[in-house]
Order: C-alpha cells, then sequence, then structure tokens
C-alpha cells in the first residue's frame, strides 16, 4: 500500500487578501473621503462629457431634521437612476436641492421663541427670516453629510437651495409671467386654514385623521313658504361644526329629495313640527329621545297622516325663508334665510337639510354666491369670533371641542333659545389635520390670491388646450408613469382639483410681489416694474420687498401711495413647483437641460411637487418639466404598520449604517418592490446581510481564483468547453435582463437577477464543477484557462453590474484586484462575448444534476459516503449527453433503465491529490495520471 503523502502544497487554490468579513461601518467612510479627495464627482462628468445626456431633476426634502429612512430609500433610488444612466455611458449630472422656505422652518423657529415667553408677532421681520434662514441652512449642512454617507454621488458642493437669493429671484420671475399673462386673481373662497398656524394652507398640507365631534340638530323656523302648512313648523339641520352655526346664512336643500312635515308631541302636551327627509327621520329621533329634546321628553311621532301635515319634493320648498334660532340678537341674525337648492345635498346622513356658511365650506360659498349671499369674514386667523360679532364675539377658538361640546357656549346659548333639538359628543368620522402642528384645520373664507384652472390662458403661453386645467390633463396624458397607476391618480386630482390657492399670511418664504391699485383693486401689470423687482430679489433675497423701496420699483410712472403692497408671501409648493426653471434653465448649473427626463418621488407628491411643478410650468411654458414622473410607495415597519415615534417602531437609516453599513440600506432599497409600501425590520436587514455575504464571497471567489491571472492566457469563445459557453450564454441572458431593468426602473427585478445569477448560476454550479479544474489542472491546461477566462469576463461584468447597488463594496473589490486604479465607478456598462449554447438542453441537465444532488443527500447523512465524489450515479438512458461525471461531481455515471436515479457508493480509489475516485489510483492515497503529471512537472521546475 503507497504511503500517504500531503499534496496541499502543489493544489492552486484561490489566493486573496480581500476578507470575507466586510467591515462596512469602519471601511465606508474611508473609500468616502478618497472619493472626495480624488473629486469622483468631477470625473464622472469629465468621463461622460459630450455624450447623450440623462437628467434627474431632485426634487427638494425638507431642511428641517435628520434623514428618516424614507429619504434614504428616495435618495438610494435617485442615485441608482443616475449611476445606472451613467453606466450605460450616458452624461447624468446629479444636483441636489432644498427646500427651505414655508411653515414647518418658521414654526420650528416661533417654537423657539415660545419656550422663552417671547411673541415671534413683536419680532422685526428681518431679523425673524434671518433666524429661519440660519435654521435651515444648519439642517441644509446636517441632511448632505447623511445623504453622502449613504454614498450618493453628487454635487455637494454646488446644490440648489430655494433661499438662494438667486433662486428666491427666479420664483418671483415665475410668478409674475402668471401676473402678466393674466393667470393670477384676488378672490375670498373657502381655503384649508390651520387656526394654530394662522395660515391658508395647501392640500398637500393636510392630512386626515378619525375624531370625535359634536353633532347637534338645530331648528329653523318657518316664516315664510308658498306652502302654507310650513309656516310657523321648523327646519331642522344637522351638523357636526357648532362653530358655523354662529355665521349662517341659508339653508339648503336637494331639489329631488323627499321631505315630510313631522309632528313631534311632548310629555306637556305641547308639540312642535319639523321639517326633514322621511328617510332620516327615525335617526333624528333617536338623536332627540337620547337629548330628552331640551328638557322635554317625547312621547309621541306622527308622519304625516292628516291633512294638515305635508309631504313633497325639495324642489317645492323654493321660496321659503326660515329664521335663525338667535334672531333675538338684531342685526344679522334677525335677517330671514332662504332655502335653496344644492344638488350636493344628500340623505346619506343628517336631516337631509344642509345649514349653510359661505365663509365655511366651498359647496355654501358656491351655493350662496349664486344667489348673492357673501362672506361675512367672521372667524379670525387665530379661530376667534371677531371681536364686534354679535354672538360670541371675541370668543373661540372654534376648533376647541370644549367650545363646541353639548355644554359648551354654541349649544347652551342655542338650548336657551329653544333652537337646539340634540346633541351629542359621539360622532366619529375623518377630518382634515395640520401635518406640520397636527391641529384640525378649517374651511375658512379669506382674500387670497389664487391660479384660475378654467380660466382661458394668455397669449404668453403657447398651447392648444384654451385653460391650465386642459394644459395639464394633456401633460399628464404625454408624460410616462413609473408605475403607470400614477397617471389616473394625478389626472383625477387635476381634473377635480379647485384653484391654486397661492397665498400664505406667513413671514418665512418669498413674497408675492405684486402692487395693487387701492381705486380699481387691479394688479399692476408692467414689465419694467417687474424686472427692477426681479433683479433687487436675485440680489438682495427676498428681504428686498419692503415698503421702504416701493417707489424705487415702481418709479418715475407711478406712486407709491396709490398702490398696495401685497404681504403675502407664496405657498412653498409653488416655490418647489419652480425649481426647474431656477436648475435646469438658469444655466447656473450648465451640465443640466430642461425639461428633465425624470422626476422621482413618494406617491404623495402626486397632489405635492409633481402637481406644482406641472401646474407651474404648463402655465408658464404650455407643457410639463418632465418626460417621466417615477413613485415609489412609504416604509412601514416589519408588521407592515406606519412608523411614527409613539410607537417606537421607526428605523434609523443612520443606526442602521453606524451598525451594518450603508451598502446593506442600498441593498434593502433596492430589493423591495418600491413601486407599493414595503416594509424594514432586524430580521429583514438579517437576510438583506445574508445575500450581501453571498454577493461579496462570490467577488472574494473571482478575486482569489484570479489573483495571478495574465490576459495573454485568455481563450477564444469558439474553443472553450460546452459548459464555458453556456455560462456565457446566461451572462448574455442576464445582461438583457438588465438592460431591460435599467430602462423599465426595475431594480428590484435588476437586484433580484443579480442575486441568483450570482448565487445559483456561479457559486451553487459553475463554480462547484470547475473547482477541481482550478485547484487541480496545470496551469496550462486549456480547461482551467478557458474557466479563468470566462471568471474574468464575469468579473469584468459583475463588479459593474453590481457597482451602482453596493457603492462601496465594489470600489474596495475594485481596488483589490487593480490597487491604485481609477474608481470602478468611471467604467461603462460591460460589453459581454456573445455565445452559443442549447439552454433548454442545459436547463435538463441541471434538473437532473439536481435530482442526483437530492439522491446523494441520504448516503452523505448516514455517512455511506463521504462527498458526491465517491457516489456512483445511475441516470436515465433518455439523459442528455454530456461529461454528467464533471457536472454531477461524482465518481461515476451510467445510464440504465427506468425513469429514476440510483446512487451506490464507489469501489474504486481516491486520488490523493485531488479526490476523485478514479480506475487508474491503484491505492488510496496514490495520484491518478492528471495529478502526476501536474506535481512532476512542478517538482522539476522547483
Amino acid at each position: 500500500m503507497t504511503q500517504e503523502r500531503d499534496y496541499r502544497a502543489t493544489v492552486f487554490l484561490p489566493k486573496t487578501d480581500f476578507p470575507m468579513k466586510a467591515g462596512l461601518p469602519q471601511k465606508e467612510p474611508a473609500i468616502l473621503a478618497r472619493w472626495q479627495e480624488a473629486g469622483l464627482y468631477e470625473k464622472t462628468r469629465a468621463a461622460r462629457a459630450g455624450r447623450e445626456k440623462f437628467i434627474l431633476h431632485d426634487g427638494p426634502p425638507y431642511a428641517n431634521g435628520d434623514m428618516h429612512i424614507g429619504h434614504a430609500l428616495n435618495h438610494i433610488l435617485k442615485d441608482m437612476v443616475v449611476r445606472t444612466q451613467t453606466l450605460l455611458g450616458k452624461d447624468a449630472p446629479y444636483v441636489p436641492g432644498w427646500d427651505c422656505h414655508g411653515l414647518p422652518i418658521e414654526w420650528k423657529v416661533e417654537e423657539q421663541y415660545r419656550k422663552k415667553k417671547l411673541d415671534k408677532d413683536q419680532v422685526d421681520p428681518v431679523e425673524f427670516r434671518a433666524e429661519c434662514r440660519a435654521y435651515a441652512a444648519n439642517w441644509v449642512n446636517v441632511q448632505r453629510e447623511q445623504l453622502k454617507r449613504l454614498g450618493i454621488n453628487g454635487d455637494w458642493d454646488k446644490p440648489y437651495l430655494t433661499m438662494d437669493p438667486q433662486a428666491e429671484g427666479t420664483i418671483v420671475s415665475e410668478l409674475l409671467k402668471f401676473a402678466e399673462s393674466g393667470q393670477l386673481y384676488r378672490g375670498a373662497k373657502p381655503v384649508m386654514w390651520s387656526p394654530v398656524e394662522k395660515t391658508a394652507l395647501a392640500e398637500a398640507e393636510v392630512e386626515y385623521e378619525d375624531i370625535v365631534s359634536t353633532q347637534i340638530d338645530v331648528a329653523f323656523e318657518i316664516i315664510e313658504s308658498p306652502i302654507p302648512e310650513l309656516v310657523g313648523a321648523h327646519a331642522v339641520i344637522w351638523t357636526t361644526t357648532p362653530w358655523t352655526i354662529p355665521v349662517n346664512q341659508a339653508l339648503a336643500y336637494g331639489p329631488e329629495v323627499e321631505y315630510v312635515l313631522v309632528d313631534i308631541g311632548f310629555d306637556d302636551r305641547s308639540s312642535l313640527k319639523v321639517l326633514l327627509n322621511p328617510d332620516r327621520w327615525r335617526e333624528f329621533l333617536q338623536r332627540t329621545t337620547a337629548s330628552r329634546f331640551g328638557r322635554r321628553s317625547i312621547n309621541e311621532v306622527a308622519i304625516c297622516r292628516s291633512d294638515e301635515l305635508w309631504r313633497g319634493k325639495g324642489s317645492d320648498l323654493a321660496g321659503t325663508m326660515v329664521r335663525h334660532p338667535m334672531r333675538h340678537l338684531g342685526g344679522f341674525f334677525a335677517e330671514p334665510r332662504p332655502l335653496l337648492p344644492g344638488d350636493f345635498v344628500t340623505t346619506d346622513s343628517g336631516t337631509g337639510l344642509v345649514h349653510m356658511a359661505p365663509d365655511h365650506g366651498e359647496d355654501d360659498f358656491d351655493l350662496c354666491k349664486a344667489h348673492g349671499i357673501g362672506p361675512k369674514f367672521v372667524v379670525e386667523a387665530d379661530g376667534k369670533y371677531r371681536a364686534d360679532w354679535p354672538w360670541l364675539g371675541g370668543q373661540g377658538s372654534v376648533i376647541n371641542p370644549k367650545f363646541n361640546a353639548p355644554d359648551g357656549p354654541i349649544c347652551s346659548d342655542l338650548r336657551e333659545a329653544g333652537g337646539l333639538l340634540a346633541a351629542s359628543a359621539d360622532y366619529k368620522h375623518s377630518y382634515p389635520h395640520s401635518w406640520r402642528s397636527k391641529a384640525k384645520v378649517i374651511y375658512r373664507c379669506t382674500p387670497q390670491w389664487f391660479v384660475p384652472m378654467d380660466r382661458e390662458m394668455g397669449q404668453r403661453v403657447s398651447t392648444s388646450q384654451r385653460t391650465l386645467r386642459d394644459t395639464a390633463l394633456k401633460a399628464i396624458a404625454d408624460t410616462r408613469f413609473i408605475p403607470e397607476k400614477g397617471r389616473n391618480r394625478i389626472g383625477a386630482m387635476v381634473e377635480g382639483r379647485p384653484d391654486w390657492v397661492l397665498s400664505r399670511q406667513r413671514a418665512w418664504g418669498v413674497p408675492i410681489t405684486l402692487f395693487v391699485d387701492r381705486k380699481s383693486g387691479q394688479y399692476l401689470v408692467d414689465p419694467e416694474v417687474n424686472a427692477r423687482i426681479i433683479a433687487a430679489v436675485k440680489q438682495e433675497g427676498v428681504d428686498a420687498w419692503s415698503d421702504a423701496r416701493a417707489q424705487e420699483y415702481l418709479g418715475d410712472e407711478y406712486q407709491a401711495d396709490d398702490y398696495e403692497r401685497v404681504t403675502d408671501i407664496l405657498d412653498v409648493w409653488f416655490d418647489s413647483g419652480s425649481t426647474h426653471a431656477f436648475v435646469l434653465e438658469s444655466g447656473r448649473w450648465p451640465e443640466l437641460q430642461w425639461p428633465a427626463d425624470l422626476y422621482l418621488e413618494g406617491s404623495d407628491q402626486h397632489r405635492g411637487w409633481f402637481q406644482s411643478s406641472l401646474l407651474e410650468s404648463c402655465a408658464t411654458r404650455g407643457h410639463a418639466p418632465y418626460k417621466a414622473v417615477l413613485t415609489h410607495g412609504f416604509t412601514m415597519d416589519a408588521k407592515g404598520l406606519k412608523m411614527s415615534k409613539s410607537l417606537g417602531n421607526t428605523v434609523s437609516p443612520l443606526k442602521v449604517m453606524e451598525t451594518n453599513g450603508a451598502d446593506i440600506i442600498r441593498l434593502w432599497a433596492l430589493s423591495v418592490d418600491y413601486t407599493e409600501d414595503h416594509r424594514i425590520g432586524d430580521e429583514i436587514l438579517k437576510g438583506v446581510a445574508d445575500q450581501y455575504r453571498k454577493l461579496r464571497n462570490t467577488f472574494r471567489y473571482m478575486l482569489g481564483a484570479l489573483a495571478d491571472y495574465d490576459p495573454a492566457e485568455a481563450v477564444d469563445v469558439a474553443e472553450m468547453p460546452e459548459l464555458e459557453r453556456y455560462v456565457l450564454a446566461l451572462l448574455e441572458r442576464l445582461d438583457a435582463t438588465l438592460r431591460t431593468a435599467v430602462a423599465d426602473f426595475d431594480f428590484n427585478t435588476y437586484v433580484r437577477a443579480l442575486i441568483d445569477f450570482c448565487n445559483e448560476d456561479l457559486s451553487a454550479f459553475f463554480f462547484d464543477i470547475r473547482k477541481d479544474s482550478l485547484y487541480c489542472d496545470a496551469p496550462s491546461d486549456p480547461k482551467r484557462r478557458a474557466y479563468r477566462t470566462v471568471l474574468d469576463t464575469l468579473f469584468q461584468a459583475l463588479i459593474r453590474y453590481a457597482a451602482p447597488v453596493l457603492v462601496f463594496t465594489s470600489e474596495e473589490v475594485w481596488q483589490s484586484r487593480y490597487p491604485g486604479a481609477d474608481s470602478v465607478h468611471l467604467l461603462e456598462w460591460p460589453e459581454v462575448p456573445a455565445a452559443q449554447a442549447d439552454l433548454a438542453r442545459w436547463e435538463a441537465l441541471r434538473a437532473l444534476r439536481q435530482q442526483v444532488t437530492e439522491a446523494i443527500e441520504p448516503l452523505r447523512r448516514e455517512k455511506i459516503v463521504g462527498s458526491s465524489l465517491a457516489a456512483e450515479v445511475t441516470v436515465p438512458d433518455d439523459a442528455p449527453d454530456a461529461d454528467l461525471a464533471e457536472l454531477f461531481i461524482t465518481a461515476t455515471v451510467t445510464r440504465g433503465q427506468g425513469a429514476g436515479v440510483a446512487v451506490a457508493p464507489t469501489e474504486m480509489n481516491k486520488c490523493g491529490r485531488c479526490w476523485r475516485h478514479l480506475p487508474e489510483v491503484q491505492d488510496d492515497g496514490a495520484l491518478c495520471a492528471r495529478c502526476e503529471d501536474v506535481v512532476s512537472t512542478l517538482e522539476a521546475s522547483a
């Protein structure tokens, strides 16, 4: 028996210093520092200069607070878009930006005053705005470093800020385009108003929460009607906003709704006739019974059964007049109220009659305006009634539940006047809140500046569509949406939206730079005046808009005393909606161009930035500022719940980076189906980390296997073994899949295809089969050379595919193989060699290989064989032709009868170097012929 010898030194094992343990939290900052020192972003621009452009315009995050997981997902997706387009050879610059004006920042600065028990309104506005500017600048710097840490490659030294004087001047310029084309008007309409923040709000600034409100039924005495039976009876309305009763001016009925006169009897033998919808009177009875009808109890209810009671349609009520229950206060409250026809009146709830307060409802305002009834402007900015108002003057706030409670001042006064039929604080419903202060908002009629959606657009805009709404809807039809459902979502919003409320009553923002003629009420349109205003704001910022400089702007043609200088500021959505003009058109970033190829934000921006940008651009340029819009869903916790600090279920990307590194967050963000809401949590991140380790080990193996690779040893594809050609065909298929994924922005498919290829096609298949050739064949052996040629091809392709995803790890891998080389991120999409292979045949071989592996496993568990190399396998006769023993990594493979796979331990001896069981090996530990030749050659050259 041959004495066994240790042949390990003669085996060509992979050699690499690339560590299996990533240590990303420690390595990534150093890599980031090298990129910054080397000017990677500038090098990328230089490398792609003159190429086809791809412009992603960054939607500005708000400069307020640390980066959260939503920021991380959003910017990783943007970075993936930019990097993949760059990889394709395009010039894809990325200029980040921040939204710096608006209520959230102003609110935070006010909080600092409140803590000091100071009144912000007593501070000089210039000084206050300076504090807001400093607050925003601080958070811009904080967020910038946090986003850079994610590996986002962009022009971080030259971002765009909406508070930059040049940007503020451009925003003013865009506003004045609206003015010059006649697309502005000042009007009084009910708008969403925050009494806490004392300003109008856009729909995008409002969120809906479930609350419990007071519901009341109020009786209005009918004093005049074409129907004699109704005179002296009471029309009953139901509302969940008691605070609007002091501003009531009419009642509304549905013209096709049925109404009846109901006679209610009481235990004191008195009675009351009420008018309401017959389908609603039982619920009304339940409410009034529960409230004990003031101080009386109901003992009888009868619906018209006799000639003296009445039933009819709402249209019969035309001409009917009622009295307000607080008529004893005189003046406004003594005036009769008409019943008006309202198509919006339903019988889903209430009584079928609706009280109208044109100050506090859109339907109310429109219906009353159509009948010559205007708003009274009773509720002040802080939610209190005007001090001179006859009822509850100076009191409020109207959003205070105690003020509206059944025992509050409104209900108490109505009860005393005999007009309150029912009141209970138990009505559950959804109600709008300011997403910043979390306080309830109200509809409040105030003079505001609007952009009309349905007015014919001026000559300045070249478009075949006549109105802004039509132009915007046409632009939506012409835009690509990813996912496609976004088109219907924004389309429905634009189709049904009211006029755009531009004005806000705050201090921190871009002013509405208009002069209004005190006599005519018309704003001044003079291009020379506008040019002076724009130039001043671009030079000095928003503080340039002041009374002290009014005459300077008006020039010699006009007198400042004849004009009101508007002091409202612009809706912050107008700011961000104008960024396309400042960033893409101004020339400050000459590498950019208009329109953008892509806007990419969360799906909430269909009613926010996407829409404000669309409307702004359509009004001034006739079409959208983007060619495509991509939206992503929201990140939920591991259970699918919305993240909130109160629930303690938030996931901080900063902490994840401290523990796992940025590449793990990136891999997570690009693995989820971002088009829907998605999840993150510890277990999910553990799974992502496991996938990362597999990818890392794939590169580590290739680095080791290619340690001494010389391109001179490359083998032509035509001369390669069939297995190598098959793997190259798989690479070609992967390449096509990834190209399609990039075109579709389908990054979930991109990452999944890349991971599956590395795990299933390479590690579990190709690498597994070819390790024998790599370890044991002579370096000059054509099979080994062909394998390493394919490994080099795979490396060059996979490192490029992975670079946009694992930005730090790919750089580490690249520098490990090519120390001192330029960054991996300067490379372009790989050229994959074409290779012919019968993919269907190989899929059959792989399926058979899986059957063999499963058949061998029980023998391994029972230690009948130590490895698959010690197994002899029988496969069906119809198995495809190939070197099956090599593919299955077994001792032998023979074809036999039947359809199944049979396995038995081999009797052949094992080679002491390659461990294959071969008939030529005379004793265990002896060498096979191949290994004998290799060892002899090594010893001869030693």
